[in-house]
């Protein structure tokens, strides 16, 4: 019998084909979308494989593919999208965001363009001063050098996953308490129920191609709740032509992280908040 990993993982599966196929077995490889009622297996392609876990012969645990540094500014800019604020600004390859928000995210530069470095901080640094707010910067793993000792005001861990077209639609089959304020492109949706759970999801574009599904806790009465709500919000995502869904998880937030491995998500990069200063930063 095989012993499955968790849902999100890495793997190679060979299985039997249909009776009569040349060669008899084939292998597939990417990450585990789903294993009822049939085992999906998304390649980095793109496609899904799918056959029934009766016809399974083996299977094993890959290392995650490198990654590269254009996937994480292509996942921060669809973020970025997701959490506008209520002003932004274009400046040398930041991306500027205000808000009546005391959340970081939406008070925060961060550096989607290639071109971005730290020459724009002076500019960055006014840009907020006009607007009586902390200059601050959001900068994701490997898109700007930080310098030594440069202590943070806040991080977080963006963990992702894959998407299958046949996510558990839980709002539906399930869960009927989860109501929607549904929205596309850009514009948040809340997944809430009568107890007070909120999580807050986006479904918006990288310059990639990837569609992506963002996922937010903004504040619950108990874990297992949102959970549940996050469970219907992926099939929400899914059944919009999202892809992969990606979550914000605060450091200091174990709880949520613990919630997520279950869910098949995995950690893809993290991302530090630092208040702006004019001076001491090398670019990448």
């Amino acid at each position: 019998m095989v012993s499955w990993p968790g849902l999100g993982t890495r793997v190679t599966v060979r299985y039997r084909r249909p009776a009569g196929s040349v060669p008899p077995l084939t292998d597939a490889v990417g990450h585990l979308l789903a294993l009822d009622p049939m085992v999906r297996v998304r390649t980095k392609t793109g496609a899904v494989a799918e056959f029934a876990a009766a016809d399974v012969v083996g299977l094993r645990v890959l290392s995650e593919a490198p990654l590269r540094t254009s996937h994480i500014r292509a996942l921060e800019h669809a973020a970025a999208v997701a959490w506008p604020g209520i002003e932004q600004a274009w400046l040398d390859g930041w991306l500027l965001r205000s808000g009546n928000s005391a959340a970081f995210t939406a008070n925060s530069a961060v550096p989607l363009d290639i071109s971005a470095n730290a020459d724009a901080i002076p500019s960055i640094i006014a840009w907020y001063a006009r607007r009586n707010l902390t200059p601050r910067l959001a900068i994701p793993d490997r898109l700007l050098q930080l310098p030594a000792g440069l202590r943070d005001d806040g991080s977080e861990q963006v963990l992702v996953r894959d998407l299958s077209e046949a996510e558990p639609d839980l709002d539906n089959q399930r869960d009927a308490s989860v109501t929607y304020a549904a929205v596309v492109d850009g514009e948040l949706v809340f997944g809430a129920r009568p107890d007070a759970t909120v999580t807050a999801a986006a479904v918006t574009d990288a310059p990639d191609g990837t569609r992506w599904l963002g996922l937010w806790a903004l504040g619950a009465t108990d874990e297992t709740s949102v959970g549940r709500v996050r469970e219907a919000l992926l099939a929400w995502g899914a059944r919009r032509g999202a892809t992969r869904a990606y979550l914000r998880v605060a450091d200091h937030d174990s709880g949520t992280a613990a919630l997520a491995q279950p869910l098949g998500f995995r950690l893809h990069h993290r991302r530090r908040y630092f208040t702006a200063r004019p001076a001491g930063w090398d670019t990448v």
